[in-house]
């Protein structure tokens, strides 16, 4: 990026505005291509850790703080600069769930649903794909809906729904 930021001052410099405004394009698509890629890692811990509670049944006190670090993460680099749109609107998510997360993350599940029970080929077969992405939806249009500040407890609300969810409030067992 440190190239392109000198070009582009030899450019406005130098008078060649198209050339500027070309490299400010590709600027701009760095840009995205990596919030989207930190939207991708957080929503893939999101996704690993419901397809462990899908699979076991059970909620850990250390699934909840990673599903809630993820759902707020999501929401904070989801939202752009101007605090009114999003890089991924909420009718996007299940295209960039299917095409961009969700054999990534059942494959690095694999490794710790009942301490690596199911290779990925074999877990892939088992997880309700179907029931993930509702799950994972539930969560992610708390993002659109709630503030920073309210969040956190509207993911618990949604968490307590969750296979070992009351037994995980309660903390029992």
């Amino acid at each position: 990026m440190t190239q392109e930021l000198i070009d582009l001052r030899n450019s406005i410099l130098e008078q060649r505005y198209a050339d500027a405004l070309a490299i400010v394009d590709e600027l701009e698509g760095m840009s995205k291509k990596a919030i989207l890629r930190q939207i991708k890692s957080f929503l893939k811990v999101l996704l690993i850790h419901l397809i462990k509670n899908q699979i076991e049944k059970r909620l850990t006190n250390s699934w909840t703080a990673s599903i809630r670090n993820a759902v707020l993460e999501i929401k904070d680099v989801n939202l752009k600069e101007n605090k009114k749109s999003y890089y991924i609107n909420s009718d996007e998510w299940e295209d960039f769930i299917l095409e961009e997360v969700m054999e990534e993350a059942i494959a690095n599940a694999s490794e710790e649903v009942l301490n690596g029970a199911y290779n990925q080929f074999q877990l892939g077969e088992i997880v309700d794909k179907t029931d993930l992405l509702q799950t994972s939806f539930k969560f992610l249009t708390l993002t659109y809906n709630h503030s920073s500040k309210t969040l956190p407890n509207a993911i618990a609300e949604v968490l307590v729904q969750l296979p070992g969810g009351e037994n995980w409030i309660n903390r029992k067992g």
